[in-house]
């Protein structure tokens, strides 16, 4: 690793990713300030609480003369006032991939990788390897519940999330190229983000040159449920050794028996009678597992996560406690208010990820569902339109609030009457086009009253549920308040 600088300044501070990397220099003193467009919560609080100085917009009078300079986020346009100043003044300039790879990343690097389920499961893994004593450099792209979002140490051993989106506007390479991976995990391949990669092929091609890197003497631990990784194969690449997960007994580590509550998750994870990787263990082996997390999905998460715990030397004793006291990651059902009423902020912006949170809320709350949603881009395009039917059939009413400005084009401006087929839905648009599946849809454009409405609606035993990737402007912290005055902190 090379050595720390005295001082780093990162452009676009204010993302999840970035500010994780920001937190993680200050904790080993380093000076840190950044800039971006805007600062919100609950990344502002972090940042204010680790005492990092940020200021809003692209000030290069403000920046000094900084050892090196990171780029993430809105920040790594090469236009922005402050990267111009960096070529400049001959300042270090650097992508969050590649101080990564040049501070966080270790002899010993296990990525996760896939098209869901990698921020989840590396912060999970991060959390285990520091239970077990390993003390590794980790960086993931949520914020945790339990532990610090990113850390730089000592040891050999680092975990990262494997983004395989673009590294900034003037590299296209997909971020995982810079991570150099020994340990591999894959949760999914699904053809995503269809702007950098036009084709499936293009996508999944990315995932099969992440998959030849891996050297001989290192693991590969893949879902062998996922139709992507079954596509890929990843066991017939290269020449790693590969470890398969599973809910079929046929995998080398297999989960069953999921019991959700309230609470969380218990289930068992077995190993599989084939399964000769782990020496510390017998073929058929089983434990049991408890997991504050809500989720089913999750059971698949935690069993890759317990196989390559398990298949790196960890005790199983171990990682089974650390699953237990892991309490999951902001934004990823996390449960902002339990009371007579429960709010739940969940990171849903497309309709197929709000209808799979909403059948998970629905297995273990019988009472009625109240879902707040404003969709990503994507989520607003005419074309996704058909996406909504019957995606919130698990909710009882659903509140569509004043959603983000997006910026229109010169093109799509520059004549309205014949581009409204390429405009994004608003909010009454929205309304109307989930109503077609939905008997009872509200679209409120006024944040107050749609708070009003969400108290005046609920009754004790209900649960409300905000969809999307957006804070809401304060929405959720004035409803947990509304209902619940002891919550506010």
């Amino acid at each position: 690793m090379d050595s720390l600088p005295k001082h780093i300044h990162i452009i676009g501070i204010c993302g999840v990713a970035t500010s994780a990397i920001a937190i993680a220099f200050k904790n080993k003193g380093c000076k840190v300030t950044g800039s971006d467009k805007g600062f919100y919560p609950p990344v502002s609080t972090e940042l204010e609480k680790n005492k990092i100085s940020f200021y809003a917009g692209w000030h290069p009078e403000n920046i000094g003369q900084p050892d090196i300079i990171m780029t993430g986020g809105g920040g790594t346009s090469p236009n922005n006032p402050e990267v111009i100043y960096a070529k400049e003044n001959k300042i270090a300039l650097y992508t969050y991939p590649e101080i990564l790879q040049k501070y966080f990343i270790k002899k010993n690097s296990m990525v996760v990788a896939g098209t869901w389920g990698k921020t989840t499961i590396s912060s999970l893994l991060s959390f285990i390897l520091i239970e077990a004593g390993m003390q590794p450099s980790y960086f993931t792209g949520g914020l945790s519940l339990s532990h610090d979002t990113g850390a730089i140490s000592e040891s050999d051993w680092s975990v990262v999330e494997g983004d395989e989106y673009q590294v900034s506007i003037s590299d296209k390479r997909p971020k995982f190229v810079y991570y150099n991976p020994t340990h591999l995990l894959l949760t999914s391949v699904s053809w995503d983000h269809a702007d950098l990669y036009p084709t499936k092929e293009a996508y999944f091609d990315e995932f099969k040159h992440l998959i030849k890197r891996i050297p001989k003497n290192g693991l590969i631990v893949a879902c062998k449920d996922d139709e992507g990784v079954s596509q890929i194969e990843p066991w017939t690449l290269g020449s790693a050794k590969t470890i398969t997960y599973s809910k079929n007994p046929d995998a080398d580590y297999h989960y069953h028996s999921i019991k959700p509550t309230k609470d969380g998750l218990d289930f068992i994870i077995k190993m599989g009678s084939k399964n000769e990787h782990a020496e510390s263990s017998k073929p058929n082996e089983k434990w049991q597992i408890h997991t504050p997390m809500i989720g089913r999905f999750n059971a698949e998460n935690i069993t890759g996560c317990f196989a390559m715990a398990h298949s790196i030397g960890i005790e199983p004793k171990k990682i089974v406690q650390a699953i237990a006291d892991f309490k999951g990651i902001k934004r990823r059902f996390e449960r902002r208010l339990e009371a007579e009423i429960t709010v739940i902020d969940c990171h849903a912006p497309t309709p197929e990820k709000a209808a799979s949170c909403l059948e998970n809320i629905r297995e273990i709350y019988d009472k009625k569902i109240i879902a707040v949603y404003e969709p990503n881009i994507g989520g607003r395009q005419k074309s996704s339109a058909r996406m909504y039917d019957q995606a919130f059939k698990n909710a009882d009413i659903v509140v569509i609030p004043r959603l983000t400005r997006l910026k229109v084009s010169s093109d799509q401006g520059s004549n309205i009457e014949e581009n409204l087929n390429v405009l994004p839905m608003e909010g009454q648009e929205l309304a109307t086009t989930i109503q077609k599946t939905h008997k009872n849809v509200h679209f409120i454009d006024d944040d107050k009253k749609l708070v009003y409405f969400l108290k005046t609606e609920s009754k004790q035993g209900d649960v409300i549920v905000f969809l999307g990737s957006h804070g809401f402007r304060g929405m959720i912290e004035e409803t947990t308040t509304s209902l619940h005055p002891q919550s506010l902190s």
